[in-house]
């Protein structure tokens, strides 16, 4: 049966596989576990691109939170009502997704066209990037166009219970059966991203630089420079 697949093996699969890769990436290879900064090769498109992209990303997550993880019920007791909580999902989280989505192509770009970045860059690299586009474009098309051409699609009732009986190890996949096809898209691409996290270099969305704040910055100097200041 495809649903039971796609809306059961697959969600647990892709998990199972990112959990097991995550420990044992942070085992065996925990050098390779940061995101090597590439400031030093290219500061004016990266300046534009990571905080667009990391502050999108922030924000989206907080709309996913809300809309997939928080029952439709907390909403009603809270009096909310459905045209306000769309209302501030179309736009806040359009306005996230367009954040990420311009913040990613321009990283790209800058991947593609600086030199130095372009030839330190991996397939890995290229395939994180592509693939989190991917799942934003169709996140933020979801948002913007098809809430407001086609219908905003009440997704609390539907994606979000399913979702979260995830968790709780009794899947309601026939809640999904019905789900628009963009939707679909957007989820099981999600979970494909899950899978991939451990062999990329997105595996450094789950450090937590909690001293990062009070570290002291890093400082770069060219040779030229410092022989100079020596002599």
């Amino acid at each position: 049966m495809a649903e039971v697949f796609w809306w059961v093996v697959f969600p647990y699969v892709t998990l199972t596989i990112m959990v097991v890769g995550l420990l044992y990436r942070y085992a065996f290879r925990q050098l390779t576990w940061a995101a090597p900064s590439t400031n030093f090769l290219e500061k004016k498109w990266l300046r534009i691109g990571s905080p667009l992209f990391h502050y999108g990303i922030i924000f989206a997550f907080i709309g996913h939170i809300m809309g997939i993880l928080i029952p439709i019920g907390v909403y009603e007791a809270l009096g909310i009502s459905d045209h306000l909580y769309h209302y501030g999902a179309i736009f806040g989280g359009g306005l996230a997704g367009m954040m990420v989505v311009v913040g990613l192509v321009i990283l790209l770009i800058r991947k593609m066209t600086i030199d130095p970045v372009r030839i330190k860059a991996t397939f890995a690299d290229y395939f994180s990037v592509l693939a989190v586009l991917f799942v934003a474009v169709t996140g933020t098309y979801m948002t913007i166009v098809y809430n407001l051409t086609v219908v905003a699609y009440e997704y609390r009732t539907t994606i979000g219970p399913w979702f979260r009986s995830l968790f709780f190890l009794q899947p309601r996949y026939d809640l999904m059966v019905d789900v628009p096809f963009i939707f679909k898209v957007h989820v099981l691409s999600a979970f494909a991203l899950f899978a991939s996290i451990p062999f990329t270099r997105l595996v450094h969305i789950f450090s937590f630089p909690i001293r990062f704040v009070n570290r002291p910055p890093i400082q770069y100097r060219s040779r030229i420079n410092f022989r100079k200041e020596r002599t």
